[in-house]
């Protein structure tokens, strides 16, 4: 981890943050602002940036590659609630205002390199400029209405109907997403997502 000052491809990085979903809203000097706060994280496939149910949280800007949200119970059965790739952002920031540890964790799927901040250090920044807390606070709402949509769908829709949502609302991912993490995410085994693509049925 190096911070985005110190980074040898600072520059490069920079114009990244400004195609972020959220960055890119931001002013000039709102945008120079806040990367004074952020840290650089290269991640590995499968590594661990936020582990669940833990009190010490970060906002997450993705540059490169693809992270998964996941929640696992006693049993360490996981369910995937949703995959962000480059632009997205990835975020606690429920869990932090409800002073609650955080309710799932967030894993590198591919390898992914991450601009981050500590949760006070961005709470403290949304603080300053209310008009970007709204936005930001209305992305979370949409975000967490994507989550509830997609496990209503594991619910009340068929293998092939499943498969075949994903592909209208993430089809860009179907490809870049590993077959076995894609069936977690669908409550699918890996063998079934193949069969249906086999038979034609996908």
């Amino acid at each position: 981890m190096i911070s985005l000052a110190q980074h040898p491809e600072r520059t490069i990085i920079r114009l990244q943050l400004r195609q972020n979903v959220m960055l890119k809203k931001m002013s000039e000097a709102e945008r120079d602002e806040l990367a004074q706060l952020l840290s650089i994280v290269d991640c590995a496939k499968g590594e661990h940036l936020l582990h669940q149910g833990v009190h010490d949280m970060e906002q997450y800007f993705l540059l490169e590659g693809i992270l998964k949200r996941v929640v696992a119970n006693a049993d360490a059965k996981e369910m995937i609630l949703r995959f962000t790739d480059e632009h997205g952002i990835e975020t606690s920031y429920a869990a932090w205002r409800l002073n609650t540890p955080t309710p799932y964790a967030i894993v590198s799927v591919t390898k992914a390199r991450v601009a981050k901040l500590a949760m006070p250090q961005w709470v403290e920044f949304l603080d300053r400029h209310p008009h970007f807390k709204a936005e930001f606070e209305y992305e979370i709402m949409r975000l967490m209405s994507e989550i509830m949509a997609h496990t209503i769908t594991l619910h009340l829709l068929d293998a092939p109907g499943r498969v075949h949502r994903f592909m209208r609302k993430h089809g860009e991912l179907a490809e870049r997403i590993p077959k076995k993490e894609l069936a977690a995410y669908l409550n699918l085994s890996a063998e079934t997502l193949s069969r249906l693509k086999q038979r034609g049925k996908i």
